[in-house]
């Protein structure tokens, strides 16, 4: 199928006509390798009708050059091997002294070229075009032996007399193709140069090929890759249906992963046919594949500026590399030809020289590593330090894997067993830790007995933990603990490793935080130690002992404050991520009430400007929890959406931090949806305690949101009871007893009820955070006599107002204003709730919760059903009425049905109402 050749073959129709009529001439059909001479060539004699002109044939090839008259010899055997034997005696017995060229039983002697066998050889054309025009055909003119060539140049020019037209075929680039007698040829010849075929025709035969319809993303992928040429793109479509390929815009990715062995081979073969400087230059582009330098290319290659550009023009006429750029191949079919052009050996000498001239230049690290990445063997001195410093440049530029293979080489350089050669794993292993953490414990362990000193082998063993909160396995543990004994050991002779030795406490009793005994442990050690917060080592030991004393809620919130603040006068705000120092240190101040220094230290680090994605994601994730710790929670919701659509990019160390963000904000806004993203986030991870125990918070909101009270009270003393065992007990950052009191007071057990808030009372004021004593105060409210609720809730607002939690503040004044019922304070408490409401982005109602014939929280219970409940709880977290019916699986209508329902049985007229009751009346959540 010949697609776009229509001026070529009209060309030919009309030279046969005047050939017809006595006028002879010759083409030739000229191009670079693929661009289908031959096809064209094959499609000739179809250009005339049959049987009014006789078809010469022959086809040339570099094995019968040494063949003389091969290709005459063909030409004629074409026409005679089809005449009837009568007429074939007829025409050797006429053909003179050419009959020793054309006879069976002769053979051609040394005199075969000379001028008769020439002359009888042009009779015998005339006697046949004298019959019928004569249409010559010879593909692959630049292979044709040289007394063939020598005929056909003489030909050429004695075409009078004949009806005639002979078409060559010429590969442009080839070396024959600079022969005299072919430069003569072709002078005397009309030369036809076919177009590679345009997107359309490709298009066509991607279709006729693969049998079905193709998407144009697809064909365009075609197209580039075979730059129209016929050959290239039928040996890619050939590809493409062996494998299955779809003609679909997601495989055009294949397409270039391709590796068509028809097309390789036929690469080779010419590759093979070129001169040694040609065959240099190649092999010089595919072992510099991405240096486009000519110089580096001269160098390697061993040419000299005249001789790379002219092995440039030949690969560039040949179509072996792009028009717009020689130093690039067409396809990657050509570089994958040229290394099978040569031997393994071959190769590997390439590689290293490539290597040799890469440094020699002075090349970037990067670029001269990766070329030593394709050689097997060791044996340079200048390498370790360009593999050091390339592995260190891609590990910046977040490729820690790309570190790990440059690193590895490194290792093959260094023969001996000493101390570079720990270095290189200790290196290598700290570029490993993000994706192949066992890997990374192994070379440690090999690289410590490499080490002279303790605090070498102590610094090696940190490099598993950069960051205190980064995750450690169990051997990696044991790692850590090996360092500490080594660095206390009386039998080594060495300094003190002071920095290394409190890096190791701090991570070791990081690690042991879910463990009651270890907790107390680094509880009684804050109350003797004071680490010097100038180092970071001590920062980290400080913060690791501050965040135990804030979970167990062991000591006064006022201590840990002042504490915290000298790590925040010491840790530099440079660093918009920040490290693990501050996660720590965070979460104990939001433990404590205290956010106004943590609030600065993080203005400060913002103005010093932004990291990457990952350290966004902490930004965010630091703002949400100020906005969680002063009831803010619509802005906590929009630092949330930005921390989700940077999920991918929250590194290893901080996903503790985060989660623990995201579950807090969750239980605040009772908003399941996040809740379930972050379920289904960490199924599979290991996330530290605090996420882990919020994730059992969360499926206990989970449960009272969908009605199951008595369940979700369970899964809320369970929560208790494991937070208990572990030493956890703060009030603020573990809310597990105000939603136990909720849950329930809501079910009628009265008396647990006002235990647990006696309970929640006495460990809010154990701790002395103002947030959790005006919480427990507006529990005891709930939960004590009628005659003290009024002293508790106005207590309540006043310790509320030293604290930075908006929202407690509001639900403690709001609270107070109701039960006060009428009056001055009554109303004033009213308006400062309706103003703090408005201020934290939360629904309410003015109003006592019983009166102005609006329900109580058991009136709402008993008047809704479950699923009732259900929409209600998800219209309190802003969903509308298609999420909710995409939540509950159900339809858009049902929906509307049930929100009709709970207006008329709650006497409210919309939304906002329905929302400020069911949230008012804590059916679903303690407030």
């Amino acid at each position: 199928m010949l697609l776009e050749r229509g001026a070529e073959l009209a060309a030919v129709r009309q030279a046969l006509r005047a050939a017809a009529e006595g006028r002879s001439s010759v083409m030739v059909l000229a191009g670079p390798l693929g661009i289908g001479r031959s096809a064209l060539l094959h499609e000739l004699p179809r250009c005339a009708d049959e049987g009014t002109v006789h078809v010469l044939r022959a086809g040339a090839a570099p094995t019968e050059q040494g063949l003389a008259h091969g290709v005459v010899r063909q030409l004629f055997d074409s026409l005679l091997t089809t005449a009837s034997g009568p007429v074939r005696k007829r025409l050797l017995a006429g053909a003179g002294a050419a009959r020793q060229v054309l006879g069976d039983d002769v053979v051609p002697g040394p005199d075969a070229s000379d001028g008769t066998v020439l002359r009888d050889l042009r009779g015998l054309l005339a006697t046949l075009s004298a019959a019928a025009p004569l249409l010559v055909l010879i593909d692959d003119l630049q292979w044709t032996d040289p007394r063939s060539l020598s005929w056909l140049a003489r030909l050429a020019q004695r075409l009078d007399g004949l009806r005639l037209l002979l078409v060559c075929t010429l590969r442009d680039g080839d070396p024959g193709s600079r022969d005299p007698l072919v430069q003569e040829l072709v002078a005397s010849a009309r030369v036809l140069r076919p177009k590679p075929l345009s997107p359309a025709a490709t298009g066509q035969l991607v279709r006729t090929h693969l049998g079905e319809p193709a998407d144009d993303d697809f064909v365009h992928a075609c197209h580039e890759l075979s730059r129209g040429r016929p050959l290239f793109l039928r040996s890619v479509l050939s590809e493409a249906a062996l494998t299955g390929c779809a003609p679909v815009a997601a495989s055009t990715g294949l397409l270039h992963t391709a590796h068509p062995a028809q097309l390789r081979d036929r690469l080779v073969n010419c590759l093979l046919l070129q001169p040694q400087p040609v065959r240099d230059a190649a092999a010089a582009i595919a072992t510099l594949a991405g240096h486009e330098d000519p110089a580096l290319l001269g160098r390697l290659a061993g040419l000299d500026e005249v001789g790379l550009t002219t092995a440039l023009r030949v690969l560039r006429q040949l179509g072996l590399t792009a028009e717009e750029d020689e130093t690039r191949f067409a396809h990657p079919s050509v570089r994958e030809a040229v290394e099978c052009s040569m031997s393994a050996a071959e190769r590997q000498r390439w590689q290293e020289t490539a290597a040799v001239v890469l440094y020699d230049s002075g090349l970037p690290a990067e670029q001269v590593a990766a070329q030593l990445l394709e050689v097997p063997t060791p044996g340079y001195a200048w390498a370790v330090p360009v593999l050091r410093s390339a592995a260190d440049g891609v590990r910046r530029k977040g490729r820690p894997e790309l570190a790990a293979r440059y690193l590895r080489r490194a290792l093959l350089e260094t023969v001996e067993q000493d101390r570079t050669r720990a270095q290189l794993l200790v290196e290598l292993a700290a570029v490993e830790l993000s994706f192949d953490p066992p890997a990374a414990e192994s070379h440690v362990a090999q690289a410590l007995p490499l080490l002279p000193t303790a605090r070498d082998r102590a610094a090696a063993v940190l490099r598993l933990s950069p960051c205190v909160t980064s995750p450690v396995t169990p051997s990696g543990a044991a790692l850590l603990r090996r360092a500490v004994d080594d660095l206390v050991d009386p039998c080594v002779r060495d300094d003190s490793g002071g920095e290394e030795a409190l890096g190791l406490e701090a991570r070791l009793r990081y690690a042991g935080l879910d463990d009651y005994a270890q907790l107390a442990d680094a509880v009684a050690r804050l109350r003797v130690l004071e680490p010097p917060v100038r180092s970071r080592g001590g920062r980290e030991l400080l913060a690791v002992l501050l965040h135990a004393a804030t979970l167990s809620a062991d000591g006064e919130a006022s201590e840990v404050v002042r504490r915290a603040r000298t790590v925040l006068d010491w840790e530099p705000a440079t660093i918009v991520g920040g490290g693990s120092v501050m996660q720590l240190v965070l979460f104990s101040l939001v433990g404590a009430d205290a956010l106004q220094a943590a609030e600065s230290w993080q203005n400060a680090a913002e103005r010093g400007g932004h990291g990457d994605d990952g350290a966004d994601a902490m930004t965010h994730a630091r703002r949400a929890l100020f906005h969680i710790a002063r009831g803010r929670l619509p802005q906590a919701r929009e630092q949330a959406e930005h921390i989700v659509e940077l999920a991918g990019t929250i590194r290893e160390e901080s996903r503790c931090f985060v989660y623990g963000v995201l579950g807090a904000l969750a239980l605040s806004t009772r908003d399941m949806q996040l809740s379930s993203r972050i379920v289904g986030d960490t199924a599979d991870r290991c996330l530290g305690p605090i996420p882990s125990a919020l994730l059992s918070l969360l499926r206990m909101a989970e449960q009272a949101q969908e009605g199951d009270a008595e369940a979700a009270l369970e899964t809320a003393m369970e929560c208790g009871r494991q937070l208990e065992c572990a030493g956890w007990r703060n009030p603020v950052l573990f809310p597990w007893r105000p939603w136990a009191v909720s849950l329930s007071h809501q079910l009628g057990d009265h008396h647990l009820a006002r235990t647990l808030a006696a309970e929640e009372y006495a460990r809010a004021r154990e701790w002395g955070a103002p947030v959790a004593i005006g919480r427990a105060l507006r529990l005891r409210a709930r939960t004590d006599g009628a005659d003290e609720r009024v002293d508790l809730l106005r207590e309540a607002v006043g310790t509320l107002r030293e604290s930075a939690n908006q929202l407690e503040l509001f639900m403690a004044v709001r609270d107070l204003g109701r039960q006060l019922g009428d009056g001055t304070e009554a109303r004033e408490s009213l308006r400062e709730a309706g103003e703090l409401a408005e201020s934290c982005g939360v629904p309410w109602l003015p109003g006592p919760v019983t009166g102005e014939g609006r329900p109580s929280a058991p009136a709402v219970r008993t008047a809704l059903t479950r699923t009732e409940t259900r929409v209600a709880s998800l219209v309190v977290n802003g969903l509308t009425n298609q999420e909710i019916a995409a939540e509950l699986q159900v339809s858009a209508r049902a929906v509307e049905k049930h929100l009709t329902n709970s207006y008329r049985k709650l006497g409210i007229t919309g939304r906002r109402e329905l929302a400020a009751v069911v949230q008012e009346s804590g059916v679903h959540a303690p407030g």
